[in-house]
């Protein structure tokens, strides 16, 4: 068994979904997607609820509900009952969960926004979680300008209690983010309640921009999650990314507490993140290192699970599910690796062999080649 992450770094892990056999008949694909009434008899319950046990075992929080459960394609019903089933497990690293406006028919405008927003974000909390307040596409989607956006997250964060972290989602995820944050409007954001909002998750893909966004956060006790499943390992050491490694793990300035959990600060980055759901085991072992205080065998771990990830979210970015589901099934945790409008069609044959490859040399893969489950 191995040894769960020290608390030096909170982490959560972004889990993803599970489908029974019988959604091979469904006839869904991205060209032509199912709806979420359509989804919902296929999703497989039992294999969903046992990744995330998986996880918790490992030391991870859960990261329910988030783009990694395919949840632009989920809805907020199946969303909600995911987040509940999630609460339901009591797992002992607690969760946070995605806060959008997909339970809305229609968006007419910032209002909507607000109150969608804050309508699920009260049902995390009244569910245990800690609320991710997800990015908005029609805020990008109608060219707003800063001042909007601005508007529209103070009008979130003044109805909410907190705690809660704010997601900037890259449109590598989701084209339609593209100009997601105009301006100075993300730190502006960041800056509205700083006792409401403790942290953001940056899936951006940029190392450069997250050391500057935590460097600018550290001083007021708010933590940067780090979502960039390519560079994570460096940041989550801590220090700059692009220089020499540090040897010994940049110094634990002071604690602060969000929620349940007892938070470290520092020059380092903290982790919710999707390639964890791949990656967990070798992760556990790499965090009890960092707690040691030894960060060569950090590094040594974490670097061939960052090779990893460079290639399960390889572009198009957006389909990396389909790597995540694909390790899930050669491990034997689940009987197939179909993903929702079957998304791991938009990986082939060539792209899973080399995600083999690279599972086995960082061990990711507990079961040899050939093995049955």
């Amino acid at each position: 068994m191995s040894s769960a992450p020290s608390p030096v770094r909170l982490c959560f892990a972004a889990a993803h979904i599970a489908l029974h056999d019988s959604y091979e008949a469904a006839g869904h694909s991205l060209d032509h997607p199912g709806t979420p009434t359509e989804i919902a008899p296929h999703l497989d319950w039992d294999t969903t609820m046992a990744v995330r046990r998986r996880l918790a075992e490992l030391g991870f929080g859960i990261a329910e509900a988030m783009d990694t459960a395919q949840r632009f394609f989920l809805g907020w019903e199946i969303a909600e009952e995911l987040i509940a089933r999630c609460a339901a497990e009591r797992l002992p690293h607690g969760f946070c969960a995605g806060a959008g406006t997909d339970h809305l028919d229609e968006i007419r405008g910032p209002e909507d926004l607000i109150d969608g927003v804050t309508f699920q974000a009260r049902r995390i909390r009244e569910l245990g979680g800690i609320p991710v307040l997800l990015p908005m596409p029609w805020l990008s989607e109608h060219d707003c300008d800063a001042e909007t956006y601005v508007a529209v997250y103070r009008g979130i964060v003044d109805r909410l209690d907190g705690p809660a972290f704010l997601h900037w989602l890259g449109p590598m995820f989701l084209p339609s983010l593209a100009g997601y944050f105009p301006g100075n409007s993300f730190l502006e954001v960041m800056a509205l309640n700083r006792a409401k909002l403790r942290g953001c998750k940056l899936s951006l893909l940029d190392d450069a921009l997250e050391l500057r966004v935590r460097r600018e956060l550290l001083p007021h006790d708010q933590i940067v999650l780090t979502g960039d499943d390519f560079h994570f390992g460096r940041l989550m050491l801590g220090g700059d990314p692009a220089g020499t490694p540090p040897t010994t793990p940049p110094t634990i300035e002071r604690w602060t507490t969000i929620g349940q959990h007892r938070v470290a600060l520092g020059d380092f980055s903290h982790a919710l993140l999707g390639v964890l759901d791949g990656i967990a085991r070798p992760a556990s072992q790499a965090l009890t290192a960092l707690a040691r205080g030894d960060a060569d065998e950090f590094l040594t771990i974490m670097t061939p699970c960052e090779t990893l990830g460079q290639h399960v979210f390889a572009a198009p970015t957006r389909h990396y599910k389909a790597g995540l589901a694909w390790l899930a099934r050669q491990n034997g945790w689940q009987p197939n690796a179909m993903l929702i409008n079957r998304e791991d069609r938009a990986r082939d044959a060539a792209h899973y062999a080399r995600c083999e490859e690279l599972a086995r040399a960082c061990g990711a893969l507990v079961r040899g080649p050939g093995e049955r489950a």
